[in-house]
């Protein structure tokens, strides 16, 4: 137990002469011993650094925390006394990409005159530290101070906001969160312009560091400004909003002014997690659960109602169903033929998107007269599959609860929430409100139009998809030069990291770059048709949308088979290979069924694949790979079924922006 505690801790107290404490450091270290967390207390303020080995991955960053009454956390700092402790525990998630998770860490409480504490969790994999005040009474926090300070001048993987326009000029705390990543040295990184979290840092021997934060449930957003003058990144938050004007058909509200204060708290609150995730190899970050492990725990036990699946969605295809009877739009019709595919093909939900309820009023009880929702429920209920509907920000919020309790009652199974569209405190406590209240009535909670996940998906574990991310539906309108597949093999290494994705794949009008062109009624795809199989396995979503019009999959009977059959939430999780934006190959594990997936950027690429994590007997491949001339028509593809052996090396070629995806069985 000695030589444990040892590892955890050790205390360094320098005394200048007459007693008087001048410093005090501490440093934490994983529970393997190789990542070390330096934590210097001085006579001003409080710092730490990260050493990963004999790397220093950040260096001496100062934290503090400053209330609008004057106090402040970390500023002039009295320690009264520390304690440590190890845990080494097994969580088991209801809904994940793997059935259990190793929570291991050694943790550092720093208790302090004035009425707070500093908590640093050291973790093999990263570490992460927040404050938890002591105080009776509610207060105002006026900011907080996060500083990253980056040895030498490292790159940087960062996604900014695309402000919206507020009174005429771009204002970018009113964004939607999506926005491809930009992979420039921090120090060209534009002075002031602030990025929103995961960023990805390059560090030292090819080691990478993803910051971000977890447990945000009624705090601001943290994001990242770059500081050329002191060469650090700075943190920035939202403050409080003050004046909120409905605009967009009132589906939003849009912050006119802000109050002196980023958030209210009460006098006993543990603020969020700042969080530094550190890979030796890329592939590390694929498979990372640190943000789940430092969420706030589920308090109910029971979640065995929450049903993930696929879910075949009206939107994207923009209701274009055709070889019908019937004019195709937002009406009975249209769904029951929506519902009899979903059927069909096993798909466990139909979402009803923007249009089912009467526009520009904000009221979800009011029912467009071409829809009756009676009918539509009851028609799916005898054909095994759920409705989830769709609703607005503005709406959600102003009636939650009698809406929920509504809807629940009429056998809707959920709701997918959007146009979000800030990650003030007021809007993290909205999608926390949204949990909470989704979990009282059974319903599951999709949170588009939001900001990435922090662990609410573990603390509500119905909050199963978050959007926060360039997805397929960006193609719609994308800008000349969007270049989605680069964002494709890039994405699962930085915002994945967070939590589980609202991307919305499944496209069959699929096209190399040159013949790519955005097109709002009939969309396309960038890359080819096994790019869009293996997007099932790569990425995490638990609610996975089919984002095409079910006529095309009717057409592409063997795809959307395959489709089908993909699970959503796994038993293992295992990334096999992969470089941040240019490739990643993943194998996936569901009820002893493997599926294995590949994509790549656009180059076209040669994998070898060693299906090692096999258990030893024969088994059989369905395999789809890119087709001979899917450098030249991006639907091309060739099937097959072949036997393979635990331990087999599979080569596999990948056309430019391809990918191949396959399930092994017995």
């Amino acid at each position: 137990m000695k030589a444990q505690f040892k590892n955890v801790l050790f205390a360094l107290i320098i005394m200048l002469p007459g007693g008087i404490t001048a410093q005090k450091q501490f440093t934490l270290n994983a529970p393997s011993g190789k990542l070390r967390v330096d934590v210097n207390i001085e006579k001003t303020d409080i710092s730490y650094s990260v050493w990963h080995d004999n790397d220093l991955m950040l260096d001496r960053s100062p934290i503090s925390m400053t209330l609008t009454d004057g106090t402040q956390f970390g500023i002039n700092p009295r320690l009264r006394k520390s304690k440590t402790k190890t845990v080494d525990q097994t969580i088991y998630p209801p809904i994940y990409k793997k059935k259990s998770i190793h929570d291991h860490y050694n943790e550092l409480v720093l208790e302090f005159k004035g009425g707070y504490n500093l908590v640093f969790r050291a973790y093999d994999d990263g570490m992460a530290y927040r404050f938890i005040s002591q105080l009776k009474e509610p207060f105002l926090v006026q900011d907080e101070q996060v500083e990253l300070n980056f040895p030498n001048d490292p790159q940087v993987y960062v996604a900014f906001p695309k402000g919206r326009l507020n009174e005429g000029k771009e204002d970018p705390f009113y964004s939607s969160f999506q926005n491809t990543y930009l992979h420039t040295p921090l120090s060209k990184w534009d002075n002031g312009k602030l990025a929103f979290l995961p960023i990805l840092v390059e560090g030292a021997n090819g080691k990478k560091v993803c910051v971000t934060e977890a447990d945000l449930l009624n705090y601001p957003g943290l994001y990242l400004k770059n500081n050329r003058e002191t060469k650090h990144l700075e943190g920035v938050f939202a403050a409080s909003p003050k004046e909120v004007k409905l605009e967009v058909k009132n589906l939003k509200g849009v912050v006119k002014s802000r109050e002196p204060y980023i958030a209210k708290a009460e006098g006993s609150t543990a603020f969020p997690w700042r969080v530094l995730i550190i890979s030796e190899h890329d592939t590390d970050l694929l498979n990372n659960d640190m943000v789940y492990k430092l969420a706030t725990p589920a308090q109910k036990a029971d979640y065995s109602w929450i049903k993930p699946g696929k879910v075949a969605w009206d939107w994207w295809n923009n209701w274009n169903i055709y070889q019908v009877d019937f004019e195709s739009g937002i009406n009975n019709e249209t769904y029951k033929y929506y519902i009899d595919f979903a059927s069909q093909q096993g798909i466990e939900y139909v979402i009803l998107d923007e249009g089912w309820s009467v526009p520009g009023e904000a009221d979800l009880m009011q029912v467009v007269p071409e829809i009756d929702l009676k009918e539509l429920i009851r028609y799916a209920g005898e054909r095994n599959v759920g409705i989830i509907l769709w609703a607005g920000f503005h709406a959600f919020d102003r009636d939650m609860d009698r809406v929920c309790k509504h809807y629940a009652e009429m056998g809707i199974k959920g709701f997918k929430i959007d146009f979000m569209d800030r990650d003030d405190q007021y809007m993290i406590d909205f999608n926390r409100r949204c949990a909470e209240t989704g979990a009282k009535y059974k319903l599951l909670i999709d949170l588009h139009g939001t900001s990435k996940p922090t662990g609410l998906q573990r603390t509500y574990p119905n909050t199963i998809n978050f959007e926060g991310v360039h997805g397929l539906e960006e193609l719609k309108w994308a800008e000349p030069g969007t270049d989605q597949v680069a964002y494709d093999v890039t994405l699962p290494f930085i915002r994945m990291v967070a939590g589980p994705i609202d991307y919305t794949q499944g496209a069959m009008n699929n096209a190399i770059m040159k013949n790519f062109n955005a097109v709002y009624e009939e969309p396309m795809s960038q890359g080819t048709r096994c790019r869009q199989l293996a997007l099932y396995v790569i990425f995490d979503s638990p609610i996975s949308m089919l984002c095409d019009a079910p006529t095309n999959y009717l057409k592409e009977e063997e795809c959307t088979e395959f489709i089908t059959s993909i699970p959503t939430v796994w038993d293992q999780t295992v990334p096999l290979a992969g470089e941040v934006a240019k490739y990643i190959s993943m194998a996936r594990q569901k009820d002893g069924v493997w599926y294995l997936a590949s994509i790549t950027d656009w180059e076209p690429r040669d994998v070898e694949i060693e299906l090692s994590f096999l258990a030893p007997g024969q088994y059989k491949a369905e395999i789809f790979r890119d087709g001979i001339n899917a450098d030249k028509v991006g639907k091309d593809y060739k099937k097959e079924i072949i036997d393979v052996t635990a331990g087999q090396r599979l080569k596999v070629h990948m056309a430019p922006g391809g990918g191949f995806a396959m399930k092994i069985y017995k």
